[in-house]
C-alpha cells in the first residue's frame, strides 16, 4: 500500500466509544485536491471509493478554511465523539486551513487536518508553491500549524506513519487536550510504498475518558458551596460535550443554585427552566449579570472563562468571591487563581457534587430574588421581540421572528458580528444542542460552513432538525462559497442573511470607543474626504449572489410587514427539501437591550477627537472595577 492508502484505510477503522455509544471517529474526508495530494490522498480516496464507497466517503469543498469549519460544526454536534478529516494541497491550500485550525483548538473541538507538504527528498526543490527560507531550508508553510494545533507531526518517512497516526488519534479523542490535530504529508511520501501490518488496519476503539473527581478536592469544593449564601453556576460547553445537561438540571433543582451560561454552554438548561438566568458576561442578561456581581461562590463547570464570560474580569464583584472550577482540563480548572480546582468530567463531577450536597438548598430569600430577576428579564426579551412595524426592522425583532418560526429541536448556527451578543441575550434555547454559536474564535465566515457540518451531523444521527444559519452581510462576504456545497449535496440549511450594509458589531464598538463608526460602513469611496463614511450605499445584491449558486432565495421587502413576511418565509423554507436563503434588510443601529456587561477594548489615552476623549473617561471608570489578575 502507499502511505496515503494506508492512512485513509486506517482512519476508516477508528471508533470512538463513549459509554454505550460507539461511532466512527472520522466518518469522512472533506477535501480539495491539488498537485500536492491528487496522487496521494486523492488516489487513495478514489481507490477506496471503487472498492468500498461507504468506508471513507469523500466530500468536495470550495474553500480549505471552510473544510475545517465543517469538521468543527460536526464535532460539536456529535459532542466531540467524531469529526471529519480535511485534506488540502501544498502551499496556499494548506495555509488556508490555518484559521480553521486556530478555531478548532480555541474551541477545544477536534478536527483532523491533512495538509500536503513539499518533497521530503527535496529532489525537486523548490516545487510550485513552496516557501523557501535560506536560514532553514527544512522549513515549510505547514510549520505554521505548530502553535495552532494540539498535535503536529510530519511523515518524513513511510515508517513513521504508524506512530504518528496513533498519536494523532489519541489527541483527537482526548477530552482535555483535543483541538486541531495536524499530520503534514509530503507529496512524495504520500505515494511511496509501505508494507502495512494487518494490526494497523484492524478496527480500533478509543474510549473517551470520563475521570471522576478526587475525594480531597471534592470535599473542599463541597465545603465552599455549603458555606455560600449566593452561589452561582457558570455552565460552559464542557457540560454539553460530557452529556451532562440532565445532571446539571437535577443539581439545580435539588439545590436551587441558579445557572448562567456561556456562549458554548447555551442549551445546558432550556431557557424557561426556573434556574436558568440566561447568558452571563459582556453580552449576558441582566438577571445573570446582576446575580454574578453579588455571587460569593462561582461554580464554573466546563468553561474556559473567556473575557466575554467574565466581562473582562468585572462580572464577579463580591470582595471575597471564591471559584470552584470543575473541568476535565487542568489548565481551565485552575483559572482565576482558584484554590478549589476540580479536575473531572463534567457529568461525573456534577453527580459527585450532588451526592455530597444532598439535602442542601439555597436560602429562600435568595431564591425569591432569583425568580424576580428571571421574570424581569423574560419580560424585557418579550418586548424586544415585539415587531415595530418599521420598513427596516432591528436585529432583535428579526431574532424574535426566527425564534417563533423555528421548532424546539432546530439548531441555530452563528459565529461573529453583533448577532452572537444579541442571541446570547435573546435566543430562547429549547434543546441541549439547539444553540450553536462559535464564539471562542468568533470567526467571520464560520456560519455557513459550520452549518453544513451541523447538517451532516443531524443527517448522520437521523434526527428531525432544521439547521438555521443567521449571518450578517459582513460575515457572509467573508466565506459564502460553501453554499455551492449545500447545493451540490442538497444539504438542507436555512440561511437568514441580514443586510445592514457594513459591520454592525464593529460599528457599535467603534462608536463606544469614540471612533464614530469609522471604516465600518459599506459605501462608495469619497475621494475628497478619503474615506467611506458618506458615500452612496454599494449596489451589492447578495440575494442575486446566492441565487446564482443555485439556491432557492426568498427576499423580504422593506415594508411594515417585513417581520410577518420573514416568519412566512421561514415556514416555507422549513417545508422545502433543500437549502434556502432568506434575505432581509436590517437596521444596524437597533441592538438588544443592555445587560450591564462590559468588554475591555482599550480607548486611546489621548486624542483630538471629542468622542474619543469622552469614551476614554468611561473606559477608565469601567476598568477600575476589574478584579486583580490571578490565574
Amino acid at each position: 500500500m502507499t502511505v496515503a492508502q494506508a492512512l485513509v484505510e486506517f482512519l476508516a477503522h477508528q471508533w470512538t466509544v463513549d459509554g454505550d455509544i460507539r461511532e466512527r471517529t472520522v466518518p469522512g474526508v472533506i477535501g480539495i485536491l491539488g498537485h500536492g495530494n491528487v496522487a496521494g490522498v486523492g488516489q487513495a480516496l478514489k481507490q477506496l471509493n471503487d472498492d468500498r464507497p461507504d468506508l471513507m466517503p469523500y466530500y468536495q469543498a470550495r474553500n480549505e478554511q471552510a473544510m475545517v469549519h465543517q469538521a468543527v460544526g460536526y464535532a460539536r454536534m456529535r459532542r466531540r465523539r467524531a469529526t471529519f478529516a480535511a485534506a488540502a494541497s501544498v502551499g496556499p491550500g494548506a495555509t488556508n486551513m490555518l484559521t480553521g485550525a486556530a478555531l478548532a483548538t480555541t474551541n477545544r473541538l477536534p478536527a483532523l487536518l491533512l495538509p500536503s507538504d513539499t518533497f521530503a527528498t527535496r529532489v525537486a526543490d523548490p516545487v510550485l508553491q513552496q516557501l523557501e527560507q535560506p536560514w532553514d531550508t527544512g522549513l515549510s508553510v505547514n510549520d505554521a500549524f505548530r502553535p495552532l494545533s494540539k498535535f503536529f507531526d510530519r511523515v518524513q518517512r513511510p515508517e513513521q506513519l504508524y506512530s504518528i497516526a496513533l498519536s494523532a488519534m489519541r489527541v483527537l479523542t482526548d477530552p482535555a487536550e483535543t483541538g486541531a490535530v495536524t499530520i503534514a504529508l509530503p507529496e512524495d511520501v504520500q505515494a511511496e510504498v509501505l508494507d502495512v501490518p494487518e494490526e494497523f488496519l484492524a478496527p480500533r476503539e478509543w474510549h473517551l475518558r470520563r475521570p471522576l473527581p478526587e475525594p480531597g478536592p471534592l470535599a473542599r469544593a463541597v465545603d465552599a458551596i455549603r458555606g455560600a449564601r449566593r452561589p452561582l453556576v457558570v455552565a460552559g460547553g464542557g457540560v454539553l460535550y460530557a452529556g451532562a445537561e440532565d445532571a446539571l438540571r437535577s443539581f439545580a433543582e435539588t439545590t436551587g443554585i441558579p445557572v448562567a451560561t456561556t456562549q458554548a454552554g447555551g442549551g445546558a438548561l432550556v431557557w424557561d427552566h426556573p434556574a436558568n438566568l440566561g447568558g452571563v458576561g459582556a453580552t449576558g442578561s441582566l438577571a445573570a449579570n446582576r446575580t454574578a456581581a453579588k455571587a460569593d461562590v462561582v461554580i464554573g463547570i466546563g468553561t474556559r472563562y473567556s473575557d466575554f464570560t467574565t466581562a473582562s474580569r468585572t462580572a464577579f464583584q463580591h470582595p471575597d468571591v471564591t471559584f470552584v472550577n470543575l473541568n476535565v482540563a487542568p489548565f481551565d480548572a485552575h483559572k482565576h487563581g482558584t484554590a478549589l480546582p476540580l479536575v473531572a468530567d463534567a457529568r461525573a463531577g456534577i453527580e459527585a457534587l450532588a451526592t455530597e450536597l444532598a439535602g442542601h438548598r439555597i436560602e429562600a430569600g435568595y431564591a425569591e430574588q432569583l425568580a424576580r430577576e428571571k421574570a424581569g428579564w423574560d419580560s424585557v426579551v418579550d418586548k424586544a421581540f415585539t415587531p415595530s412595524g418599521r420598513d427596516v426592522p432591528g436585529q432583535p425583532e428579526i431574532i424574535g421572528a426566527v425564534q417563533r418560526a423555528s421548532d424546539p429541536q432546530d439548531v441555530l448556527v452563528q459565529a461573529a458580528g453583533s448577532l452572537p451578543g444579541d442571541l446570547q441575550k435573546l435566543w430562547r434555547v429549547r434543546d441541549p444542542l439547539g444553540y450553536h454559536v462559535e464564539y471562542a474564535y468568533s470567526c467571520m465566515g464560520y456560519e455557513i460552513a459550520g452549518g453544513l457540518g451541523v447538517r451532516r451531523a443531524v443527517d448522520a444521527a437521523g434526527e428531525d432538525r432544521d439547521v438555521i444559519v443567521m449571518v450578517g452581510d459582513g460575515s457572509y462576504l467573508m466565506l459564502h462559497s460553501e453554499l455551492v456545497t449545500a447545493v451540490a449535496e442538497n444539504l438542507k440549511i436555512i440561511v437568514v442573511l441580514l443586510q445592514n450594509h457594513g459591520f454592525a458589531s464593529i460599528g457599535n464598538l467603534s462608536e463606544s470607543v469614540g471612533s464614530e463608526r469609522f471604516g465600518t460602513r459599506y459605501r462608495r469611496y469619497d475621494p475628497a474626504a478619503r474615506n467611506f463614511q458618506r458615500g452612496d450605499v454599494l449596489p451589492v445584491d447578495l440575494a442575486a449572489n446566492a441565487r446564482s449558486y443555485g439556491l432557492d432565495v426568498l427576499e423580504i421587502d422593506p415594508t411594515p410587514r417585513a417581520i410577518e413576511d420573514l416568519g412566512e418565509a421561514l415556514t416555507a423554507a422549513k417545508a422545502a427539501d433543500g437549502p434556502t436563503l432568506i434575505h432581509i434588510n436590517a437596521d444596524p443601529l437597533v441592538t438588544a437591550p443592555d445587560g450591564e456587561g462590559w468588554w475591555d477594548v482599550p480607548v486611546a489615552a489621548v486624542s483630538t477627537v471629542d468622542a474619543t476623549r469622552a469614551a476614554r473617561e468611561t473606559y477608565v471608570e469601567q476598568r477600575a472595577r476589574r478584579r486583580p489578575l490571578l490565574g
